[in-house]
């Protein structure tokens, strides 16, 4: 029996919901499963999706993150069952702190509708055309330079169609990485490596262990990797004031908004997320995802070297990642970065994912141009639901929202983007005042 459980007359221990916060530290972690109480303390670093993200609901319920992360329950309940050492006590609420036990009934009766509507079916094919046409932008980048040389204008026009692909690319892993492709997780896996290693030159275990971090708790400190801007920048409305008072100033944050455009979309990709995968990868010895890496390589400087030589193709190379990085700053951050980011609240899955997140309106353009995370709301409700299904469940999901007065909000795409220039203006504004004047 656990510490301050109780054994009941069948002797199975049940415990409160304070017995189960008391078992929140890195050495010792219970959570709550539909009532089941495990300690996952010895079993943490053994998480296929890594210690850090299970680690995030130490102490407290984790059933809405588990459906969420899960497709396949039955068999994930396999390695939790020599993990139970009780329940809740009878008399004890389903749900821990102040959650909404309205809003979580009404998530989990839309969960099992969007699943009862096929809504968690992948169209293979629809993921086969995606991959298809990465493919023929990188024959079609190659070949322009191959046949017609390797003049300034071409190169230029190479690179950007290489950019598109690696972007597109990014998209497409996206998928796989979060099992929502095939009905295996196997299958997801296997295609996840090919489309990150040797398409991208990355990690699929590096991947996984920092997004499904983001995914369990976005936007709060010390959980989302995402928000680890490294004392670079100040965000959201809590930290720039945190900052200002114990007079933090690494940098000018009220100037952020102004020296985002040279040390955020530049940089991450090509400087930032290199050096932390081949980190990742080495320090771990992950040498599987490294061989799938150096493939890329392989392959990218089979094609270029003899047509720019070494130093001219790894000129291109990081051009590309420059791109690239572009890209993928200003389409993540818009659905973010002028989000609520705070510490820990301990809200319900619906609140606290729509307090961290936001849509760009559909069509085409932008389904395409963010890999359908224009969405953003329904994927992080819906982690494993195959994208091309968003658009169907998004309609329930702002019903819902609008039930419980939790905002659910739409932006165009040029709002979006300026959004995340106007909150780190706002977070600069408020490191100024608080540093001045607290």
């Amino acid at each position: 029996m656990g510490a301050g459980g109780q054994l009941t007359e069948t002797g199975s221990s049940v415990y409160t919901w304070k017995d189960v916060q008391r078992h929140s530290s890195r050495n010792d972690q219970w959570l709550v499963i539909d009532r089941k109480v495990y300690n996952i303390t010895q079993w943490a670093n053994r998480h296929p999706g890594g210690f850090r993200v299970i680690h995030h609901y130490a102490g407290e319920d984790a059933t809405e993150a588990f459906t969420a992360f899960h497709p396949d329950k039955k068999f994930v309940q396999l390695f939790l069952k020599p993990l139970l050492i009780g329940e809740l006590v009878e008399t004890e609420p389903s749900q821990d702190r102040q959650k909404n036990a309205a809003a979580i009934k009404d998530f989990q009766a839309l969960h099992a509708h969007a699943v009862c509507q096929g809504l968690f079916r992948s169209r293979p094919a629809f993921f086969l055309a995606h991959l298809a046409h990465i493919l023929l932008l990188e024959v079609l980048a190659w070949t322009l330079v191959w046949i017609w040389g390797t003049s300034w204008p071409l190169t230029l026009l190479c690179a950007v169609l290489l950019a598109i692909a690696q972007s597109q690319t990014g998209w497409l892993q996206h998928d796989f990485g979060h099992l929502s492709v095939f009905k295996t997780s196997k299958w997801n896996h296997i295609l996840h490596k090919f489309l990150i290693g040797h398409l991208k030159g990355a990690s699929a275990n590096w991947w996984n262990h920092r997004h499904f971090q983001h995914h369990a708790k976005p936007n709060v400190f010390s959980k989302d990797p995402d928000v680890n801007m490294l004392r670079f920048f100040v965000i959201g409305a809590t930290q720039p004031v945190e900052y200002g008072t114990k007079k933090v100033k690494r940098l000018p944050y009220n100037h952020q908004h102004l020296y985002f455009f040279l040390v955020g979309p530049p940089l991450l990709i090509p400087v930032y997320f290199h050096i932390q995968i081949m980190h990742g990868m080495i320090s771990r010895r992950d040498w599987v995802d490294m061989a799938w890496s150096m493939s890329y390589y392989l392959r990218y400087f089979s094609c270029y070297v003899p047509l720019y030589g070494l130093l001219g193709s790894i000129a291109l190379v990081i051009f590309v990642r420059f791109l690239e990085s572009h890209w993928f700053v200003w389409v993540t951050q818009m659905n973010h970065l002028p989000m609520d980011i705070d510490y820990e609240k301990h809200q319900d899955w619906l609140t606290m994912q729509l307090q961290a997140t936001c849509n760009i309106e559909q069509s085409f353009f932008n389904d395409w141009f963010s890999g359908h995370l224009n969405f953003q709301i329904e994927h992080h409700l819906f982690p494993t639901m195959p994208r091309h299904n968003f658009h169907r469940v998004a309609p329930r999901v702002r019903a819902l929202c609008e039930k419980h007065n939790i905002p659910y909000q739409v932006k165009s795409l040029r709002r979006g983007l300026a959004d995340v220039i106007r909150s780190l203006k706002a977070s600069g504004d408020l490191w100024l005042d608080a540093y001045l004047h607290k």
